[in-house]
């Protein structure tokens, strides 16, 4: 399944037996490790000084396992009760939570040094019930994740976006919630190597420092390192290139006039032409 987002909820894609072969296979188990571990380099974090990171959609705890070799204390959260059920199982050295993502978090604030996530953040995109409304959705985890960090601390989401709206609107939300940043891409010329990172920033100075957005991996040697990278920032551009842009007018009474006699030789009902025909209405009072 390419897109196991749009077969079920992820409580029942990895339910049951399901979770232990998810965890049991070896295959995934590395991927899952190499894209942690990558999500750990891009989080920056000093070294020699272990951080208390957050996991979000911890699963039975691979990702985790990597955060612990990096010598990291951690907090997992996950909506699949039989994968929380496999990581305790395999005595997972972090704490675990059942919760749904998509209905934020009540940590409190400032708690934790950074953020990670394997392939859960396109799972936010998609509407599993009638009460679940993506933006809103995404709306509260971000801004609760946010006032769960502390100030100037990193989030990484390693996800598979299915289109360019979705990282757009991923991308508004997180920075409508306050985070900076941009995505990162990997290997942006493989099919199989190619990794999506969007890489938030909880307050864009540490330490009187700007934070940069990280160079993806598998650049050619004479490419530009942002070339593959989108920086998103909460500030509104001021380009006079995109006020030149809109359009001078609006359309006049001869374009109203063919559309509407295109609409009548299709036989759609038309409102007869007048005197008042694309007139321009005065302000209302």
């Amino acid at each position: 399944m390419s897109r196991p987002e749009h077969q079920a909820p992820p409580e029942i894609i990895y339910g049951g037996d399901e979770a232990k072969k998810y965890t049991g296979n070896s295959r995934i188990a590395a991927i899952q490790a190499e894209m942690a571990s990558r999500a750990v380099e891009l989080l920056n974090l000093p070294e020699g000084s272990p951080g208390y990171i957050l996991d979000v959609g911890c699963g039975s705890g691979l990702s985790g396992e990597v955060l612990e070799e990096y010598g990291h204390i951690w907090v997992g959260f996950d909506i699949a009760p039989a994968m929380l059920e496999v990581a305790l199982e395999q005595e997972a050295s972090g704490d675990l939570f059942l919760q749904d993502a998509g209905q934020g978090m009540a940590f409190r604030p400032g708690t934790f040094d950074g953020c990670i996530s394997i392939s859960v953040l396109q799972w936010l995109c998609n509407a599993d019930k009638a009460s679940h409304h993506p933006k809103a959705r995404l709306i509260r985890f971000f801004s609760t994740l946010y006032s769960s960090l502390k100030r100037g601390a990193r989030a990484i989401f390693q996800f598979y976006p299915e289109n360019d709206d979705q990282i757009q609107l991923i991308m508004g939300v997180a920075v409508r919630c306050g985070f900076e940043g941009g995505l990162v891409v990997d290997y942006p010329n493989s099919r199989k190597a190619k990794k999506f990172y969007l890489c938030l920033f909880a307050g864009q100075e540490v330490q009187g420092v700007k934070q940069q957005l990280p160079a993806a991996l598998g650049e050619d040697e004479m490419g530009d390192p942002n070339e593959h990278g989108v920086q998103y920032t909460s500030k509104k551009r001021n380009d006079s290139r995109m006020r030149s842009n809109k359009r001078s007018s609006l359309k006049d009474k001869n374009w109203v006039l063919k559309k509407k006699e295109q609409l009548r030789s299709r036989g759609d009902k038309t409102a007869n032409d007048s005197q008042y025909t694309a007139r321009k209405r005065g302000p209302r009072f």
